[in-house]
C-alpha cells in the first residue's frame, strides 16, 4: 500500500511541472438574468461565454499534450502503472474541465430561454 502511494505521489510530481504552463480559464462571472437583461447584455455574455469555451478547449489541449509529452520523455524510466497513473491524472482534469464548461453552458442557454420567452410575450 506505501508503495502505491509512492508511486502515486511520485506521478502526480513529476506531472506538475508539466502542466504549470497551461493555464485554467476562469468561468464567466455574473452572467446576465434572462428576466432582466438587455439584448445587449445578452450579447455580449454570448461573447464571454464563447470565449471561455474557446480559452477551455486550448487549456484541454495543452494539458493533452503536455501530458503526452511528460509520459514520452520519461517513458523509460515510468513502469507501465506509473504511465496509467499519470493518464488517469490528465483525465481527471479534463474531465473536470469539461465538467464546469459544461455547466456554464447550461446556466447561460438556461438565461437565453428566458430572455427568449420575454421577449417573445412581449411581440405578442
Amino acid at each position: 500500500m506505501k508503495s502505491l502511494f509512492a508511486a502515486t505521489a511520485l506521478a502526480s510530481l513529476a506531472l506538475a511541472p508539466a502542466y504549470a504552463s497551461c493555464v485554467y480559464p476562469p468561468a464567466p462571472k455574473n452572467l446576465p438574468d434572462g428576466n432582466v437583461a438587455t439584448l445587449a447584455q445578452m450579447l455580449a455574455a454570448q461573447k464571454t461565454v464563447q470565449s471561455y469555451n474557446h480559452n477551455m478547449m486550448s487549456y484541454l489541449a495543452c494539458i493533452k499534450k503536455q501530458s503526452d509529452q511528460t509520459i514520452a520523455k520519461e517513458a523509460t524510466t515510468l513502469k507501465k502503472k506509473q504511465v496509467a497513473e499519470l493518464e488517469a491524472i490528465e483525465v481527471k482534469r479534463h474531465n473536470a474541465a469539461v465538467d464546469q464548461l459544461q455547466n456554464v453552458a447550461n446556466n447561460f442557454n438556461a438565461q437565453v430561454v428566458i430572455f427568449q420567452k420575454k421577449h417573445a410575450k412581449k411581440g405578442n
